[in-house]
C-alpha cells in the first residue's frame, strides 16, 4: 500500500507541475493583454489537494464535452443508419405472398427435368441430393432438437433476432467480424431459399425484411418444415452430399424421419452447424474412424434440449449413454442413379438447357452467339455458369419428348438390334494394367421422330449401347440427300418438272466416275420421278452438275438447317450422292425433311419447350421461327415424287409392313459407299421419322454392313413407325391428303421424252413423237416447245441412240442395263 500511495503522490505532483506551467503561460498572456493575473499558492504538501481538485474539475469538463460529442454522433449515426436502412428497403422489391410461398415450398434446389405434358423425368445430377417431407412426417424429437439448438426463442420471436441486427451494424461500420451469426430459423430459411450467401449489410437488411414478412404470412410450422427440408446434413453412406431431414434419416440410419429416436434426432440436429466436420461418413461413403466430433456435438444438442425443458433428466442421461455408432449404416456401393434408364434423354435435355441458359447469360453481358462460337473459352465460361444454375436454382425444364413414345422406341430397338448385323469383338492390351480387354462393337442406330410443323422432338433412339447419342453424330447421308440438295432446288428453280428426263448413261466427267447402285448403268433417259424413286445415281449427278451452274445449292441446304457441309463438299459432284467431308446428323436430316410436309417452311428441331424458375416464372419459352425454303408448289411436287419411292421405288416394301395408311407417306433411302451407312427418312403429313444404322468404327476398325442392310433398316423403321403411331395416331395425320396449290402447272407429256407429243428433227431426220403419256408437274408455267435434245446430261451420242430406238432400231442397246464391277454402292 505504501508503494501505491507513493505512486499516486508522484502522479499528483506531476499533474500539479503541469497545471502550474499552464497557469504561468496563461498569466504571461494576461500581462501581455494588461489583464488581471491569476495567482495560485506554490505547490506543496499542504496545497496539493487544491491542485487535485483543479485537475478533477478539468477532467470532468473534458468528460462532459466527450459525452456530448458522442451523444450527438450517436444520434447522427442512428439517423444515417435509419436512412440507409430505409433506402435499402425502398429499393428492394417486395415479393408477394404467393411468390414467397412458391419459393418457400420449393426446397428442391436441383433442377427438375420433365418429359412432354409435365411428366417428370428426374433431377439434374448434383453434388447435393434431397427429399422433402411434411412436418407431420418428422419425429417430434427432431423438431425439439432443432429449435433448442438453432433458435430457442423460435415460437416467441417475430422472425428476427435483435442481436443479429446489432452485430450486422457493428460489422458493417467497424469492419470487425465477417460473419453475422446468431440468425433465427426464419432468417436461415431466408438465406437458404431467397438470398445468396454474401454477408453484406444490404443483404442483412433484405434478410430481416424478408424474415419479418415470412413470419407475418406463414405459420411457425410452415417455417420449421421449410428449414428441415432445406438444411444440409453432411454425407450419407454412399458419399453423397445430403440435405433435408428425410434424406439425412435415410442416409445415416436407413429409416424415415418420423421414426428417428432421441439420440438419432439429436445427432442429426447438430449437423447443420458444420456438416463436413460432424458428418460420420467420408467422401467415399465409408464410416469415419473418428466420429467423436459429431458425438460431442450431439451431446451439446442434448444438453440444450434438457436446459430448454424439451427432455427430462432421465431422457437426457439415457440418450448420452446410448451407443449411436452401431446405428449408422454401413458403406453402400450400389448406384441408385435415377438417370440410368433415361440416360440419352437426360443428357440431351440437360445439354440443350445448359446451352440455352449460357446464351441468355452471355446476351445479358452483351455477347452474341457469334462471339461464343469464335471464343471457346468464353463459351465454356458461360456453360459453366449455366451448369451451376441447373444444379442449384431449382429450375423446371420441360422437354418435348413424349415418354410413352420414347419408351416404345426403346423397346423396338432392344427387340430388333440383333437384326442389324454382326456384333464384332476385339481384344487389346490395356497400357496401364498390361492385361487384355475385350470390347464389343455392335451396329448402332440413331432414330428421331419430329413434329413437322413445330420441329419438336417427340421421341428418339440414341443408340444400341454406350453413351454416344447417334442422332447427333455426323455420317455420310448417301442418297438420302438427293431430295434436299438436288431435286428440291431443281424443281424450285424450274430446272426440271416431275417428268423431265435425266440421262443415265456412262458419264465422262473429268476426274469423276459414277454408276448407279451395284455398278449398273441404265443406258437410257429416265424421268426425274423414276430416277428419284429408284435412287439412280447418274441422273442425280447430271442434274446436280446442271443445277450448280446457275443455282446456289448451299443457300438451300443452309436454310434447311444443314450446316455441317463444307465448301469442298459443295464443289464436288459427289455431293449429289451424299459424298461429304464430315456428313450430316440424323436430327438435321430429319429436320430438313419436315420442310416437304410443312408448306416449304423449315423449322429447326428442338427439345426444350420451356424453362421456369422456382417462382414459376418462365425464363425461356421456345418460339418457332420458320424459314420459307421452297414454294408450296415445289413442296407439293416433291411430295408426289417422293411418294413414288414408297409406291414403286427403293422403299416399296413398307407398303405391306405398316399398320397405317401409306397413301400420303413420302421418303427416301440412303446408302453410302461399301454399306457403311444405311438411311431411311420418311414423313407423313404430321411427322418425320429418320433412321440410320452403321458401325461407329471409333477405334480404327472398318466394319461394313451387309448388302441387305437397307431392307433391314426399312423393316426396323416400319416397326418404329407402327409402335409410335399406335400411341399418337392423330399426330401422324396419315390420312391427311395434301391440297394441290395454285402454283403447280400440269401438262400431258410423252413418257419417253417428258415433252409434248409432236414432230421433232434430229440430225436431219424428222421424228413423230407419240405413244404413252404421263402428267408432268411443274413449278409455274410448263414449257410447251419440244426439242430433240430433251434430257439433262445427255450427249449427242446418247440422243443418237435414243432416236434410233424411237425410229425402230430396238436392238441398238438403248435401255439395256450394263454393269461396271468395282463401282460404288450408293443408293
Amino acid at each position: 500500500m505504501q508503494k501505491v500511495g507513493k505512486y499516486v503522490k508522484t502522479l499528483i505532483t506531476w499533474l500539479g507541475a503541469r497545471w502550474q506551467h499552464w497557469l504561468t503561460r496563461l498569466n504571461e498572456r494576461a500581462r501581455a493583454n494588461k489583464a488581471k493575473t491569476i495567482a495560485l499558492p506554490p505547490f506543496s504538501a499542504k496545497t496539493w489537494p487544491l491542485y487535485l481538485d483543479i485537475v478533477l474539475q478539468a477532467f470532468k469538463t473534458i468528460i462532459y464535452y466527450a459525452v456530448a460529442v458522442l451523444a450527438i454522433g450517436t444520434v447522427f449515426g442512428i439517423g444515417l443508419l435509419a436512412g440507409y436502412f430505409a433506402a435499402i428497403v425502398n429499393d428492394t422489391p417486395v415479393p408477394t405472398r404467393t411468390a414467397m410461398q412458391r419459393t418457400l415450398n420449393n426446397v428442391d434446389q436441383s433442377t427438375n427435368l420433365y418429359f412432354a405434358d409435365n411428366v417428370e423425368l428426374t433431377h439434374v445430377k448434383s453434388d447435393l441430393i434431397r427429399d422433402a417431407v411434411n412436418l407431420d412426417q418428422v419425429s417430434p424429437w427432431v423438431q425439439k432438437a432443432i429449435i433448442a439448438t438453432e433458435d430457442e426463442d423460435f415460437y416467441a420471436n417475430a422472425g428476427v433476432s435483435p442481436k443479429a441486427v446489432v452485430r450486422a451494424v457493428f460489422s458493417e461500420f467497424t469492419g470487425v467480424g465477417s460473419q453475422t451469426g446468431g440468425s433465427t430459423l426464419t432468417q436461415q430459411v431466408v438465406k437458404l431459399q431467397f438470398l445468396n450467401s454474401e454477408t453484406t449489410f444490404k443483404r442483412k437488411v433484405t434478410e430481416i425484411m424478408y424474415a419479418l414478412r415470412i413470419n407475418h404470412f406463414f405459420s411457425k410450422e410452415n417455417i420449421l418444415q421449410a428449414y428441415l427440408n432445406i438444411a444440409t446434413f453432411g454425407r450419407n453412406n454412399k458419399g453423397q452430399n445430403i440435405a433435408g431431414i428425410q434424406t439425412a434419416a435415410q442416409g445415416l440410419f436407413s429409416k424415415n424421419a418420423k421414426d428417428l429416436t432421441l439420440p438419432e434426432a439429436a445427432f442429426i440436429a447438430g449437423l447443420p452447424q458444420s456438416p463436413s466436420v460432424y458428418t460420420p461418413y467420408t467422401a467415399s461413403g465409408t464410416l469415419k474412424r473418428d466420429i467423436s466430433a459429431g458425438i460431442q456435438r450431439q451431446h451439446t444438442v442434448l444438453f440444450r434440449m434438457y436446459r430448454a425443458g424439451s427432455i427430462t433428466k432421465k431422457e437426457y442421461h439415457d440418450a448420452l449413454a446410448f451407443d449411436l455408432k452401431k446405428d449408422f449404416q454401413g458403406h453402400d456401393t450400389e448406384s441408385d442413379d435415377a438417370t440410368t434408364k433415361y440416360a440419352y434423354v437426360y443428357n440431351m435435355v440437360t445439354s440443350e438447357a445448359k446451352s440455352i441458359l449460357a446464351r441468355q447469360l452471355a446476351k445479358a453481358d452483351g455477347h452474341t452467339q457469334a462471339d461464343l462460337d469464335k471464343d471457346s473459352a468464353l463459351q465454356n465460361q458461360y456453360l459453366t455458369q449455366a451448369q451451376t444454375l441447373l444444379t442449384t436454382k431449382g429450375y423446371q425444364v420441360h422437354s418435348t419428348i413424349n415418354k410413352q413414345v420414347y419408351d416404345s422406341m426403346q423397346t423396338v430397338v432392344k427387340n430388333n438390334a440383333y437384326t442389324f448385323g454382326t456384333t464384332y469383338s476385339s481384344s487389346d492390351i490395356d497400357p496401364e494394367t498390361g492385361e487384355y480387354t475385350t470390347e464389343s462393337e455392335p451396329v448402332q442406330n440413331g432414330s428421331v421422330l419430329l413434329n413437322n410443323r413445330t420441329g419438336a422432338v417427340i421421341g428418339f433412339v440414341g443408340g444400341v449401347s454406350g453413351e454416344l447419342n447417334h442422332i447427333y453424330t455426323t455420317r455420310s447421308p448417301g442418297s438420302s440427300i438427293k431430295p434436299l440438295a438436288v431435286y428440291g432446288p431443281a424443281i424450285e428453280n424450274r430446272v426440271i418438272g416431275s417428268q423431265s428426263m435425266l440421262a443415265d448413261f456412262k458419264t465422262n466427267f473429268p476426274n469423276y466416275s459414277v454408276t448407279d447402285y451395284g455398278g449398273q448403268i441404265q443406258n437410257q433417259f429416265i424421268s426425274a420421278t423414276d430416277a428419284l424413286a429408284n435412287s439412280y445415281n447418274i441422273p442425280a449427278v447430271n442434274l446436280y452438275d446442271k443445277l450448280r451452274q446457275s443455282v446456289n445449292v448451299q443457300s438451300y441446304l443452309t436454310k434447311l438447317g444443314i450446316s455441317t457441309l463444307t465448301a469442298h463438299d459443295y464443289a464436288q459432284l459427289g455431293l449429289a450422292l451424299g459424298g461429304t467431308d464430315y456428313g450430316v446428323t440424323v436430327e438435321d436430316q430429319a429436320s430438313a425433311y419436315t420442310t416437304f410436309e410443312n408448306g416449304g417452311r423449315h423449322t429447326d428441331a428442338y427439345v426444350i419447350d420451356s424453362i421456369m424458375d422456382p417462382g414459376g416464372n418462365v425464363i425461356y419459352k421456345h418460339h418457332e421461327n420458320p424459314t420459307q425454303v421452297f414454294t408450296p408448289a415445289t413442296t407439293y411436287i416433291m411430295q408426289q415424287m417422293m411418294h413414288s419411292v414408297i409406291t414403286k421405288g427403293t422403299a416399296a416394301s413398307l407398303n405391306y409392313q405398316l399398320s397405317f395408311d401409306t397413301s400420303n407417306l413420302i421418303g427416301k433411302t440412303g446408302t453410302s459407299n461399301d454399306y457403311k451407312d444405311i438411311w431411311f427418312v420418311g414423313s407423313t403429313p404430321g411427322v418425320t421419322l429418320a433412321s440410320w444404322i452403321g458401325y461407329d468404327n471409333a477405334n480404327g476398325t472398318a466394319y461394313n454392313l451387309s448388302s441387305s442392310a437397307s431392307e433391314t433398316n426399312l423393316a426396323y423403321w416400319a416397326k418404329l413407325a407402327n409402335a409410335t403411331y399406335k400411341l399418337i395416331p392423330n399426330t401422324f395425320k396419315a390420312d391427311e391428303t395434301p391440297t394441290e396449290p395454285s402454283g403447280v402447272a400440269r401438262s400431258t407429256v410423252n413418257k419417253l421424252t417428258g415433252q409434248h407429243n409432236g414432230n421433232v428433227d434430229f440430225d436431219g431426220t424428222n421424228y413423230a413423237v407419240s405413244g404413252d403419256t404421263v402428267t408432268n408437274l411443274y413449278n409455274g408455267t410448263a414449257p410447251t416447245t419440244a426439242t430433240s435434245q430433251f434430257g439433262i446430261g445427255g450427249t449427242m451420242e446418247n440422243y443418237k441412240l435414243f432416236w434410233e430406238y424411237v425410229g425402230g432400231k430396238r436392238s441398238n442397246g438403248y435401255g439395256k442395263v450394263t454393269t461396271e464391277y468395282g463401282a460404288n454402292s450408293n443408293q
